[in-house]
C-alpha cells in the first residue's frame, strides 16, 4: 500500500501463531481494514506475519494458512496484535516464551502499541509486557492467568483494558470491542461508529464479562429490561430514578434490579452512568458545547460531576478528552481500566438523578 506525499497509514501487524483461531485472526483485518479518510485512503494497513519465514501456519480448524510475512515485519509495525492460539505450548503451560517467539518479539520496536485478543494475553505476559499493569483475558482463564503471572493486575470483569501502549481483551468477540476502541482512540467516534455500522456490530457493548459467565438461565417467560433501557437512553439528560426504570417493565425495584443485573452484568446505576459517559464523549468529540452544556445534555447536571465521572471511567478530564479526540491526536490516551465496555464507570459523584 503506497500513497503520495507525507500520508502514511498506521501499520497493524497481526502475529499468526500455530493453533490460532481463524475468527480472531480475522477481527483486526475486518475492523482496521475499513476506516478511510476524506480522500478515501485507508487509515490503516494490516499485515499478517509469522514467527517463522513466510509459509504455512496451522489453525485450530481443518485448514491451514499461508502467511506471507516473517517476524521481521514486526519491526515495521505501529501496532502489533496477538490473537489467541490453542498451541501456545510453554507459553501457556509454563509462562515462558519459546526461543522462536522470543526472537520474533525482539523485532518489536520500543514504543510500538501492543494488543492481545483472548488468551493472546499469555504471550504478552510471558514476554514481561504486562508486569505491574492491569490486563484481562477470557473469564474462564482469568484465575489460572493470575496464578501464572502474579505481577499482572488481572481484571476478569471487563471486555478490554486500555493501558496506553498495551491493551488486552477478553475472549473471542471482545476482540471486536478492543479493535473498535483503538479506532476510536486513533481517529474518533465518528470513524469507529461507521466501522461498527458497516460491520453490523454495536459501537460498544454494555457491561463486562460478568454477563457471559455461566449462571442459571433466567426464566424466558419473564419480561426483559430492554424497554427500560431504551426508555432511559431517550432521556439521559433528565433525572432518572431507579423506580422510574422499574415502572417501565411493571416490576418492583427489587425484581427489576435483580433482573437487570442478570441481563447486563452490572447494576442499573452503573449502566446509566456508562451511557452518560458515552453521551458526554460523543458531545465532546462532535460539538463545541461548553462543559456545562455537555454536562446537562449527558445527564450529569454539573461540569464538576461530569469531570468526576469521566476521570473515573476514562482516566482523563473532559477538557483533555476533547483536546485529544477533536484534533485526532493521541498524545493523551484515555483510561487505564478499559474505557468502553468495562465496569469502572461508576464515578465518584452523584450526577443528576442517577439511581443507586
Amino acid at each position: 500500500m503506497t500513497y503520495e506525499g507525507d500520508f502514511r497509514p498506521h501499520r497493524v501487524a497481526v502475529l499468526a501463531l500455530d493453533g490460532l483461531l481463524p475468527f480472531e485472526l480475522g477481527i483486526p483485518h475486518r475492523i482496521f481494514g475499513r476506516p478511510r479518510d476524506a480522500h478515501r485512503r485507508h487509515l490503516y494497513e494490516v499485515v499478517t506475519c509469522s514467527v517463522r519465514p513466510p509459509g504455512r501456519v496451522d489453525t485450530d480448524a481443518d485448514f491451514a494458512l499461508h502467511v506471507p510475512h516473517g517476524p521481521q515485519t514486526l519491526a515495521t509495525a505501529d501496532t502489533v496484535i496477538i490473537p489467541a492460539s490453542y498451541e501456545l505450548g510453554p507459553v501457556y503451560e509454563e509462562g515462558r516464551l519459546t526461543d522462536e517467539l522470543a526472537i520474533a518479539l525482539s523485532h518489536v520496536r520500543p514504543g510500538t502499541r501492543l494488543a492481545s485478543i483472548c488468551t493472546g494475553s499469555y504471550v504478552l505476559a510471558a514476554a514481561g509486557y504486562l508486569d505491574g499493569r492491569p490486563a484481562t483475558t477470557h473469564w474462564a482463564d482469568a484465575e489460572r492467568f493470575q496464578r501464572m503471572f502474579p505481577k499482572v493486575e488481572v481484571d476478569a470483569n471487563v471486555l478490554f483494558i486500555d493501558d496506553g501502549d498495551v491493551l488486552t481483551s477478553a475472549g473471542v468477540a471482545a476482540g471486536i470491542d478492543l479493535c473498535l476502541h483503538m479506532v476510536r482512540r486513533d481517529f474518533g467516534s465518528a470513524v469507529a461508529n461507521e466501522v461498527a455500522r458497516i460491520t453490523v456490530v454495536p459501537p460498544h457493548r454494555d457491561g463486562g464479562q460478568a454477563q457471559y459467565v455461566q449462571r442459571p438461565v433466567p426464566d424466558p417467560q419473564l419480561a426483559t429490561t430492554a424497554t427500560a433501557r431504551a426508555w432511559a437512553l431517550g432521556r439521559l439528560h433528565e433525572p432518572i430514578q431507579l423506580r422510574d426504570m422499574a415502572a417501565q417493565e411493571a416490576m418492583s425495584v427489587r425484581t427489576f434490579t435483580r433482573r437487570f443485573r442478570e441481563e447486563a452484568g452490572i447494576s442499573p446505576g452503573q449502566w446509566l452512568t456508562q451511557q452518560r459517559v458515552e453521551r458526554a464523549r460523543q458531545l465532546l468529540e462532535s460539538t463545541g458545547l461548553s462543559m456545562d452544556q455537555v454536562a446537562r445534555e449527558s445527564g450529569f447536571g454539573t461540569a464538576q460531576s461530569m469531570r468526576q465521572h469521566l476521570q473515573a471511567a476514562l482516566g482523563v478530564t473532559p477538557t483533555a478528552y476533547r483536546r485529544t479526540f477533536r484534533t485526532g491526536t493521541t498524545t493523551e490516551r484515555p483510561g487505564r481500566t478499559g474505557g468502553i465496555g468495562d465496569n469502572t464507570g461508576t464515578g465518584t459523584g452523584t450526577g443528576t438523578g442517577t439511581p443507586r
